[in-house]
């Protein structure tokens, strides 16, 4: 077993404080969670534009019906949107107590339309041109001006959104259950760094997961009890908001899944599905965090939208702008916010896609930026080259 093989079998690797220039002063309780769906999902079938008459036409099989026909029609939220009906249990109520809000028209200014190329532009949170800097994504950025506050990965492999400067540990909850190190294989790894320059965060990374595990095992016991699935996102949600209601303060956890190019369904089938998995989730975190949600700050994104008509295979392909969703107890939310434009035909870019009107830089940087009281300069450092726009999420 050589060292490279050795590294990729540690799931943790420690924080280190960071002595440098433009440190923010911690935070307090404030608590930042982003969650990242993968695959880019269908933007349109979530926040649906229900007084367009083009969308309609544009889904002849997979669109969402207005609010009171049956059980799968859209959730009423005003005169132009309707929420999908996967979200009434969970999404719903706190929307109605005005802890959601949707941004739609949200996006990147990358047009390439490419899973990894957008994914890359987002983590990274640079100017999207040929001199980005691939070992610094922006959570590290503000995890290096936030030093008071502890950040964490909630994956299996650090991702590119948090490289950089600041070390970040990084552990896959989901895989909590899987049998990992015994202490003498622990022991034996660590011999091998010893007197080296590793030996220190090898020790820490250890201890990390160590620690985790620990704080891990009553909840998993409630889970084998069947309170809980015991596969998903809803059991990984309660195990992030465990550790981030009294440990970390800045977290990430991706989710796949997202790409319907076929088979997409309206109001019920594969993508409904991962809404309701989602909307429990993200209930469950709320639960879990108990009153720790009156600090918190949920952000979820995805790198595009899709295309605003339905394809031959009654789904969706690669687009451009999406929503975010912002969730929380310290959100203004009850709202959908932004700057937005009517849904027609004469409004899509490049008659295919929502547009882009909210920039993920400028609206993650004034909602940073208010949440954790940073200067122009920090929010420089977060996001170079772009000016924050605070539209009173927070």
């Amino acid at each position: 077993m050589d060292r490279r093989q050795t590294l990729k079998t540690l799931t943790a690797l420690p924080f280190m404080a960071y002595s440098g220039q433009l440190l923010a002063v911690p935070s307090g309780n404030t608590k930042f969670l982003l969650v990242f769906l993968r695959g880019g999902y269908d933007a349109a079938n979530l926040l649906i534009p229900i007084s367009s008459s083009f969308y309609y036409e544009s889904r002849p099989n997979i669109a969402i019906a207005k609010p009171g026909v049956d059980a799968h029609a859209a959730l009423a939220i005003d005169s132009n949107w309707g929420l999908h009906p996967a979200l009434q249990e969970n999404i719903y109520p706190l929307f109605q107590n005005q802890q959601v809000a949707f941004i739609p028209f949200a996006g990147t200014e990358d047009l390439s339309r490419s899973h990894f190329e957008t994914q890359d532009s987002i983590e990274l949170g640079q100017l999207n041109n040929a001199s980005r800097n691939y070992q610094s994504g922006f959570l590290n950025r503000l995890a290096t001006v936030l030093s008071g506050n502890k950040p964490i990965s909630f994956t299996d492999q650090l991702p590119l959104i948090f490289r950089g400067d600041t070390e970040i540990p990084n552990m896959a909850l989901r895989q909590l259950d899987k049998p990992g190190l015994d202490p003498r294989q622990t022991k034996i790894i660590a011999s091998m760094y010893q007197d080296s320059a590793l030996a220190k965060p090898v020790l820490e990374g250890f201890d990390v997961k160590e620690e985790i595990l620990k704080e891990m095992t009553a909840q998993m016991d409630t889970a084998s009890r069947n309170a809980v699935t015991a596969k998903g996102f809803e059991l990984e949600a309660r195990r992030i908001a465990t550790l981030m209601k009294d440990k970390y303060s800045i977290g990430f956890v991706d989710i796949g899944g997202w790409d319907t190019h076929i088979g997409e369904g309206g109001g019920s089938g594969y993508l409904a599905n991962r809404f309701d998995e989602l909307g429990r989730g993200l209930a469950a975190f709320h639960e879990e965090i108990g009153s720790r949600w009156q600090d918190t700050v949920v952000v979820v994104i995805s790198e595009f939208g899709r295309t605003f008509r339905e394809n031959g295979n009654k789904g969706t392909d690669h687009g451009h702008g999406t929503v975010y969703w912002v969730l929380g107890g310290k959100v203004k939310g009850g709202r959908v916010m932004g700057e937005q434009i009517a849904v027609s035909q004469s409004n899509l870019f490049e008659n295919r896609d929502f547009p882009v009107l909210n920039n993920y830089r400028a609206i993650l940087g004034g909602l940073l930026g208010r949440l954790f009281d940073l200067s122009p300069m920090q929010i420089a450092s977060v996001f170079p080259d772009e000016k924050p726009v605070d539209i009173g999420l927070v």
